[in-house]
């Protein structure tokens, strides 16, 4: 009886214990979805605070402008007003002054003619000539002509009163309140040196035309624009290994000129290094980050290999070509277990490879598949994955990597045997014949 007592004693502190337990894990359950609610209660007041400080700017703003532009309209038919006075004007102010002359001449022509008339007897044949051959060479009889009221400017304004009513309806429409944004970042996916960024929309009722990513590093104040258009997804590269990086996208409507709301941003950040070459082989000039490879004019012909053995199977691989030289049928962009040098090409041991001409190499073979030849802005990816033979990895059995090379929207698929575990790869390329540019990531 006694030991039943104590195994149920026991059993009842386990129970205990177990409750205890769970009851800490809901409690942190719950303060963890605390913690949610302050998040979203204060990106709420953040973005409503925001808002409301773009709207009033912009009101402003728009108040502004329009204040301008009615005063320099105002400006320009006022002086148009003032234009059309002046010339109208003109005119009349000079047949006022010939009629004011005729009127001072007609005032001394009949002073002249009173002073003949009334003058002395002696005299007055004399000035009365005088007086007649003036008046005729004066001409009373012409008068200058004095255009009627309906021959001269009645200057008025006209005004269309609909422009307030279409003011209005565009005032009253202009301008939304979005509570949430149409498209959401959906996925970081690490690269080498670089992040896959993917984005969904999630506005059922909205059409987008075209996407806008930017991004920042998290210490930097401004965000700065990476791509522009139609694509749900892509690859930002030069990004600093183990640095956290801002990302956020919008969108622009079909047949929108404004772009949308932007994403709540999310941070990004990638642990795998740059892919890079290897510096200093003659034949070959690389860019200021060595992961642009520019085949140049130098007779010298070898393997341009990686630094390091930095490809991974479960990644991707991209080579993405530039620019395009003369093509050769021993030229080859590829992977391999290990760097040999003295070689002119992947197509060898240990290596799996394609040529320029679309030909695929698996240890020096030429397989039976071909893809495209590569072109001018032509994407080659490599990707694997391993497949394990024996029973264990430590036993030295073969091991085979099962290989996925596409090219122009066309791919081959094969299995790679190696005699040793291999998950992490050279890669290279090679060219006979300069001009040929190539970007890995």
């Amino acid at each position: 009886m006694e030991a039943d007592g104590e195994a149920e004693a026991r059993l009842l502190l386990q129970e205990a214990r177990e409750s205890i337990e769970a009851a800490r894990s809901y409690r942190r359950e719950l303060e963890q979805r605390l913690r949610g609610l302050h998040q979203a209660r204060k990106q709420i007041r953040e973005s409503a605070t925001l808002t409301r400080d773009v709207l009033e700017q912009h009101f402003n703003d728009l108040k502004g402008t329009l204040k301008k532009l009615l005063d320099e309209r105002l400006m320009s038919l006022l002086q148009e007003v003032d234009a059309i006075e002046q010339d109208s004007i003109k005119p009349l102010d000079e047949c006022q002054k010939l009629i004011e002359h005729g009127v001072s001449t007609a005032d001394d022509l009949l002073r002249e003619g009173e002073s003949a008339v009334h003058g002395d007897v002696g005299q007055q044949n004399e000035k009365l000539c005088s007086f007649t051959k003036k008046a005729l060479h004066i001409q009373l009889d012409s008068l200058p002509e004095v255009p009627s009221l309906v021959d001269v400017p009645c200057l008025s304004a006209q005004l269309d009163d609909c422009l307030l009513t279409i003011l209005k309806n565009q005032i009253f429409k202009h301008g939304t309140v979005a509570s949430r944004p149409p498209v959401q970042l959906e996925e970081f996916i690490e690269k080498p040196g670089g992040i896959l960024v993917r984005w969904c929309k999630v506005d059922d009722d909205f059409i987008p035309q075209d996407y806008r990513l930017q991004y920042r590093k998290s210490t930097a104040s401004h965000f700065e624009d990476v791509y522009v258009g139609s694509e749900t997804e892509f690859i930002v590269l030069h990004i600093d290994p183990n640095v956290d990086y801002q990302f956020r996208v919008c969108a622009r409507g079909d047949g929108r000129q404004e772009w949308s709301p932007w994403s709540v941003p999310q941070i990004g950040r990638t642990t795998l290094v740059p892919h890079e070459w290897t510096a200093g082989l003659e034949g070959y000039s690389l860019s200021s980050r060595r992961n642009i490879a520019l085949r140049n004019d130098s007779q010298s012909c070898g393997v341009l290999y990686s630094k390091a053995p930095t490809y991974f199977c479960g990644q991707t691989l991209t080579f993405r070509i530039e620019t395009v030289g003369q093509p050769d049928r021993r030229d080859s962009l590829g992977v391999c277990v290990e760097q040999q040098n003295g070689y002119d090409s992947l197509q060898r041991d240990k290596a799996v490879c394609i040529s320029t001409n679309g030909a695929v190499f698996v240890n020096g073979k030429e397989m039976t598949n071909q893809l495209p030849a590569v072109t001018s802005g032509s994407t080659v990816t490599f990707d694997m994955e391993v497949v394990q033979l024996g029973p264990s990895s430590n036993e030295g059995g073969n091991f085979k990597l099962r290989v996925t090379i596409s090219s122009n929207n066309r791919e081959v698929v094969f299995d790679w045997v190696l005699d040793q575990c291999c998950v992490s790869l050279y890669f290279g390329c090679s060219f006979s014949y300069p001009g040929w540019k190539v970007l890995v990531f």
